[in-house]
């Protein structure tokens, strides 16, 4: 094993790590998928996971410098091929392995920049925000699963955008106490949190209910390699989805709605069923 291969395989660990450490749900999911796929998905989500927390987490400093040098660091570690930060090598290494567009990488990179100075979103800027936290990280896990397979990428474009914006706006709702209380945030649009009212929730539910059906009709014709995984982290938000539907709209802003570990068991459990009958 040559140094660099040596340096690879660390940096991978790294990666995996921060993606165990920081989400359980979703390093559960990407286990399902094939193990040529794992690697380059923990390569993506260590990114977006570093850059969250700059704008989320590290209050006492200044994040706006951070996500600044974050992001020229990204960027030049496409450029030169290699990082001596590991989650910037490993996500070089899968950015230029599967072609992923830099345009994502722009579209990425605006939306964290908004979250340091936006408090409140009306439409555009909802939209706009959805596309770079979400959509974007959707397409770029597309580009892993089709393996270079153009024709399919642009098929299965859309309906990776719905899941990816689908998965955000779960989390939106889900901690929308926690975004307006602890950041003073309120992403959806034309909402008050102050005056959060039962109507309001029924029409995010709504939007969201569309874009869970319109990727549902994308992960049916995903890559073997791919689908499965896939449609098990899909069931997980859709559960997750299910039980904030149930719930007042006062009781949102109260408490944080979960699944449980045994409900996440029975989760996977029903979608293998459901995969191995062909049943998606």
């Amino acid at each position: 094993m040559s140094s660099l291969q040596l340096y690879n395989q660390v940096t991978a660990h790294t990666s995996k790590y921060t993606t165990v450490k920081y989400s359980s749900s979703f390093s559960s999911a990407i286990k399902l998928l094939h193990v040529d796929l794992r690697q380059p998905v923990y390569d993506v989500y260590g990114l977006v996971r570093f850059a969250d927390e700059i704008v989320d987490t590290f209050h006492e400093f200044d994040k706006a410098a951070l996500l600044t040098q974050f992001k020229k660091d990204t960027y030049r570690a496409i450029e030169q091929g290699v990082s001596l930060n590991p989650i910037l090598h490993r996500f070089q290494i899968t950015f230029n392995k599967y072609k992923i567009g830099k345009d994502l990488l722009d579209a990425f990179f605006a939306s964290m920049e908004m979250d340091l100075n936006n408090h409140a979103y009306d439409v555009n800027s909802y939209k706009e925000y959805i596309y770079g936290s979400a959509e974007v990280v959707g397409l770029m896990c597309l580009h892993i699963f089709c393996e270079g397979d153009v024709q399919l990428f642009n098929q299965l474009k859309p309906s990776a955008q719905r899941l990816g914006a689908a998965f955000q706006k779960v989390n939106f709702l889900r901690d929308i106490k926690a975004d307006f209380e602890g950041l003073e945030r309120m992403y959806f649009p034309n909402c008050d949190f102050t005056n959060f009212q039962q109507d309001d929730k029924l029409v995010i539910e709504q939007d969201i209910e569309a874009d869970f059906v319109a990727a549902l009709e994308g992960i049916k014709h995903l890559p073997i390699k791919a689908r499965f995984g896939v449609y098990v982290a899909y069931k997980y938000y859709y559960t997750l989805f299910k039980k904030i539907k149930k719930t007042k709209a006062h009781s949102i802003l109260k408490t944080r709605i979960r699944v449980p570990d045994y409900g996440k068991v029975f989760i996977f459990a029903k979608a293998k069923i459901r995969s191995q009958l062909n049943l998606l």
